[in-house]
């Protein structure tokens, strides 16, 4: 789902410049790698990068055809009214985490290493009654715009542009949770070089200042 605006508006160029047309659909992380997992007819995915290796390793999509797009790192979030707190080093973002009333946090690679965070700071037993994982698909930025959560922990792409937040700033250096996402040839394609010269087009230095208008570095 951090992908799924770019990658909509990468679709949309391709196309509109002749090229193959694709039908995207975007779903959470977890959800779209069973369903390649269990085989459905997709000619292309795009996940994290380790996720895509799994399915390489598992014969699922082609091991020669990964293509590493962007770099996404997470960034914290609070609602547009509320108070604008420090979070520009380990020991500030602690302190928020600590202060915050509930945090919100999403599924997938990111969350994953979010709560290992806690868990190394010898925080996250008392803060799991004040946790709160979105479902799979729904931003964390909605859980924030809702006010179920006070400080919300997801993608920058998620949070890029969306009425009623404030983005306070990606997780400092020495904490930083990066994500590496990736496209990939499935093995079930019945048009693998129309899929190959896709992820060639979507990985090409043209493409790079949409990348970072949605809140992710080129790889």
């Amino acid at each position: 789902m951090a992908t799924r605006q770019l990658l909509a508006e990468m679709t949309h160029d391709f196309t509109s410049a002749g090229g193959t047309p694709l039908a995207l659909e975007s779903v959470g992380g977890v959800d779209a790698a069973r369903r390649v997992r269990e085989g459905e007819a997709f000619d292309l995915v795009f996940l994290a990068a380790d996720a895509i290796a799994k399915l390489a390793a598992s014969g699922q999509v082609l091991r020669a055809s990964q293509v590493n797009l962007v770099r996404s790192q997470v960034a914290v979030a609070i609602k547009a009214d509320a108070t604008r707190q420090d979070i520009g080093t380990e020991a500030a973002v602690r302190q928020a985490v600590l202060k915050a009333a509930s945090i919100g946090y999403s599924t997938g690679p990111s969350g994953t290493a979010l709560l290992a965070l806690f868990e190394r700071w010898g925080i996250l037993a008392d803060l799991q009654p004040r946790l709160r994982q979105a479902p799979a698909g729904v931003p964390v930025a909605a859980q924030v715009v809702r006010g179920d959560v006070t400080l919300g922990f997801q993608q920058r792409s998620e949070m890029v542009g969306v009425p009623g937040i404030q983005v306070i700033g990606d997780l400092p250096a020495e904490i930083a949770i990066e994500t590496i996402f990736s496209g990939a040839v499935c093995a079930a394609s019945q048009r693998p070089d129309e899929a190959f010269a896709l992820l060639a087009d979507f990985a090409s230095p043209g493409r790079d200042d949409i990348k970072r208008r949605h809140g992710m570095a080129p790889f």
